[in-house]
């Protein structure tokens, strides 16, 4: 008598089982690392266009005007290669406030940084946790 090869019918519904479990698990995780890591963007966005304000303040001694054609405040110079989210200045004579609005997937965030460097976050996604804090948020627990 031969011996018989291969998998019976109830191994492999208990791999496909543990499979299940497992993706389960891992993919919420997962969508949470990437939204985590699209927030970047809107940091290092922020952040930059405030240090460009802070060079034309330098040689112009106001902010107003920065949103002229080429200047760190356009729309088309701030927005451009930007993936997840949209950019908008408000310019005052010697105040800016620089604010990133979350789309698609990123949809729900609101980040604002301003010309005393006070970053706030004033709007977060269902489940998460932390609008109207002192800083920006980077995790669905709040901190920063």
């Amino acid at each position: 008598m031969s011996a018989q090869r291969g998998f019976t019918l109830i191994e492999v519904l208990i791999v496909v089982a543990i499979i299940g479990v497992l993706a389960a698990i891992g993919y919420p995780s997962y969508q949470d690392y990437t939204q985590r890591a699209r927030l970047a963007e809107a940091r290092s966005q922020l952040m930059d266009a405030r240090a460009k304000l802070e060079q034309y303040y330098q040689d112009n001694r106001q902010y107003t005007g920065a949103d002229g054609a080429g200047f760190p405040c356009n729309a088309t110079v701030i927005n451009q290669n930007m993936k997840y989210f949209a950019y908008a200045c408000a310019l005052a004579g010697n105040t800016f406030t620089i604010t990133a609005t979350g789309q698609g997937g990123m949809a729900g965030f609101v980040f604002t940084i301003n010309e005393s460097n006070v970053r706030t976050t004033t709007g977060v996604p269902a489940g998460w946790a932390g609008a109207g804090s002192n800083c920006w948020v980077m995790k669905k627990d709040g901190s920063c």
